[in-house]
Order: structure tokens, then C-alpha cells, then sequence
């Protein structure tokens, strides 16, 4: 695990673009998992630029997304459909059909699951996953307590999940779904390489707890302790609680 501090948002994210993108220039076929919340989007914007500006070329990445919803449609505001074409596939040469989304609407949601992981290994795996870190330190929705060897599957969300998403729900959360598909802890940890970016005071103690603390469920997030190619990017704010030194 390397940790790589930056001295903004903004820095941190055209970094972590860098490397996916020295990666898609190498691999164009790469098979990329896709995070979403407020944390991805400077990552996604770089993106763009390099598509737009330098001629990056993702036609012909295959991506997943970690998770979505249940019982919101693709076309609602907040779900991760939305989500994934107003900040990234609407402005870059993705192939539509090799991009996946979960499913929020699923009539059968485990058949599902076993289908949305089945696809993945079909697909040869995630060569690189980017993840977020929620304030209690879980990846996608996998929440406190999570399995870690957990796969593709629907999950509950704490009360502090939902407090923290209310304020895409218009600051209300009982208009937070409490339900979500999400790839599972072992599903992620598949993945060849983890970039997990987190920026602000917010997820201070997550990072804390994630990169120097025990590898515990309660914790999700402390398992990339174990993965043998993760890449940490923080701004000085989440590094805040860090106690060893880490180079940006």
C-alpha cells in the first residue's frame, strides 16, 4: 500500500487521473470498477480533459460500478446511472455497451448479483478499481461489519450512510434509500490495483483508521492493508490523523 499526499483536491485528483490514464494508455482494453459520490468527480474531470485534449482514448474500456440504489430507476436524479453519465460517460468515447451499472430495479435481486459477478470474471476481472471511503470507513456500500470476503450482493445502509447521502436528497433522509446493491469486499480486492482517493476533515479518522489501524470489518476499508498493489490519495485534510510520514 502507498499513500500519496497532495496539497489539494485538485492536485490529488489530476494525480490519481495519471495513473488510470498511464494505464488505459498502455492497456486500451482495461477493465476498469467505477466509484461514484462527491470525491471521484475531480478524477473524472481530469479524465475528460485528457480525452478531449490530449486524445485519451477509452472506446474500448469495459467499466463496473460498485454499486447503486435499489428501487431508484436509472433516469432518477440521484441514482448512480445519472450519477455516471453527467459526470463521466456522456463526455468521453465509452462504448456504452460495455459499461454496467447495477441494476437498481431488479426484480430479482441475488440472481442478479450472481449475474453482475459472473460478468466480471467473464470480462477477465477489474484491472483497476477506484474506490471512495465513506466517514465510517466502508468502500461502496459495504458498510461496518461487512464480510471481507464478501461478493456482489444487496446491503443495508447504516443510519450514518444515510445522514451522509441526505444531503443529495435534498438534507432529507427518510428520502434516502436504505438499500443498495454493492460489490462485495472480496469482489474489490480482486481488483489487480486499488486507487482509493478521499479529500476533506470528513474522512480524516476513515484513512486514519483504514491505512494505520487493525484490519477489522469494523472498518471495511483497512483491508487494502492486505492488497499487494493499493495507491492512497489524500489532500492534508484527510492525511490529518496520519501519525508516519508519507511522500505526495
Amino acid at each position: 500500500m502507498l499513500v500519496l499526499i497532495h496539497d489539494t483536491y485538485d492536485a490529488m485528483s489530476v494525480a490519481a487521473a495519471a495513473r488510470l490514464a498511464d494505464q488505459i494508455r498502455r492497456k486500451p482494453t482495461l477493465t476498469v470498477g467505477l466509484a461514484t459520490g462527491s470525491t471521484p468527480i475531480g478524477l473524472y474531470n481530469e479524465l475528460i480533459r485528457l480525452h478531449r485534449f490530449e486524445g485519451l482514448d477509452l472506446s474500448k474500456l469495459t467499466t463496473f460500478n460498485l454499486d447503486e440504489y435499489i428501487g431508484l430507476p436509472p433516469h432518477h436524479p440521484q441514482s448512480y446511472h445519472r450519477f455516471m453519465r453527467e459526470h463521466l460517460f456522456d463526455h468521453i468515447n465509452l462504448d456504452p455497451r460495455f459499461t454496467h451499472v447495477p441494476n437498481g430495479m431488479a426484480q430479482d435481486v441475488d440472481a442478479f448479483c450472481d449475474w453482475y459477478e459472473a460478468e466480471i470474471e467473464r470480462a477477465g476481472g477489474l484491472d483497476v478499481q477506484v474506490l471512495g471511503i465513506g466517514a465510517n470507513g466502508h468502500i461502496a456500500f459495504n458498510e461496518p461489519g461487512s464480510s471481507l470476503g464478501s461478493r456482489t450482493r444487496i446491503k443495508t445502509l447504516t443510519e450514518q450512510t444515510v445522514a451522509d447521502n441526505a444531503r443529495f436528497f435534498t438534507d432529507d433522509p427518510e428520502r434516502v434509500p436504505r438499500y443498495a446493491i454493492t460489490m462485495g469486499i472480496g469482489t474489490i480486492m480482486d481488483a489487480r490495483e486499488l486507487l482509493l482517493l478521499a479529500s476533506g476533515p470528513s474522512k480524516a479518522q476513515a484513512i486514519h483508521d483504514a491505512v494505520e489501524g487493525p484490519i477489522s470489518a469494523r472498518i471495511p476499508a483497512s483491508i487494502i492493508q492486505m492488497h499487494r498493489k493499493a495507491f492512497v490519495y489524500c489532500d492534508p485534510t484527510a492525511a490529518s490523523l496520519l501519525e508516519h510520514e508519507y511522500r505526495g
